[in-house]
């Protein structure tokens, strides 16, 4: 889920609500935010009482009480963004160690068999975020060509019994949303990424950025996802290599095996207005 932390605002309790419920039915393992995670101009300190009421007590159910990995967009770059990786000391579910980072989980508790997750950072690697005078502050903290070498190297060395590559990041690379589908930001992180993930053979990406839901496959193995509805929509069109695009608020689920990977668009009533299975 994504593009969230409204207090309460808008759409995002009937969201949270749905879930609930969904992680409860589906027992799920863990929770992705795929950014701007507080509006309007992120947090200021792991202390901002919006952790309260953005988020600990909008996300309340027990099955939402796992962990959350999370990324970080462009209104959390508007704050403090590492006020969000010190949260990580404080709160049992929020983990984010650093701006970005990468995990690697069992495929049903199987060893041999696992999926990466890189979650990463993109405000870095849009030009224009350097020279913005709410985000450049802060941009300009981070280097940017230590993260494409790390993500790299996480991609490489990924051991065999990695089944599945995924990125996570906030920006989308391609959109059908109609006023970022050429915008400078959308351009930047395609030009930044998009070689990158046919090289390394990324299945696929989970952006947000844009609230609404979608699944685009272009040329290429890399399928691309934007799943930032969490609170707020907008309009949407469709691209010739859009499978879904819609405007609604909701969520998506992804389920893996190790030569399956099954994917679910849940909107806020939960019903499951879109589903695919990618194959091995």
């Amino acid at each position: 889920m994504g593009d969230w932390g409204r207090f309460g605002e808008d759409h995002q309790i009937p969201v949270a609500r749905q879930m609930g419920i969904t992680a409860k039915e589906i027992n799920r393992d863990f929770i992705i935010a795929t950014g701007d995670n507080f509006y309007p101009v992120g947090v200021a300190s792991e202390y901002d009482p919006q952790w309260k009421s953005s988020f600990e007590d909008i996300y309340t159910d027990f099955s939402l009480h796992w962990n959350w990995y999370p990324v970080l967009g462009n209104h959390d770059y508007a704050g403090n963004p590492d006020a969000q990786v010190a949260y990580t000391k404080i709160s049992r579910r929020w983990n984010m160690p650093a701006r970005y980072y990468s995990k690697t989980f069992d495929i049903n508790g199987d060893p041999n068999q696992q999926v990466l997750i890189a979650f990463i950072d993109t405000n870095p690697l849009i030009p224009d975020f350097h020279k913005n005078d709410v985000y450049g502050k802060n941009v300009i903290s981070q280097d940017t060509t230590a993260q494409k070498k790390w993500l790299i190297k996480t991609l490489t060395d990924a051991p065999k019994s990695v089944k599945w590559k995924l990125v996570v990041g906030h920006h989308p690379l391609f959109t059908a949303t109609l006023k970022r589908r050429e915008s400078y930001d959308t351009k930047a992180v395609r030009k930044s990424l998009k070689s990158l993930f046919d090289k390394y053979e990324v299945d696929a990406y989970i952006a947000g950025h844009d609230h609404d839901l979608q699944h685009l496959l272009p040329e290429g193995k890399t399928n691309y996802f934007v799943s930032g509805s969490a609170s707020e929509i907008t309009v949407i069109d469709r691209l010739p290599f859009s499978k879904l695009a819609v405007s609604e608020y909701g969520f998506m689920v992804f389920s893996v095996l190790s030569n399956s990977l099954y994917v679910q668009a849940v909107n806020e009533k939960g019903k499951v207005i879109y589903s695919t299975e990618i194959k091995k």
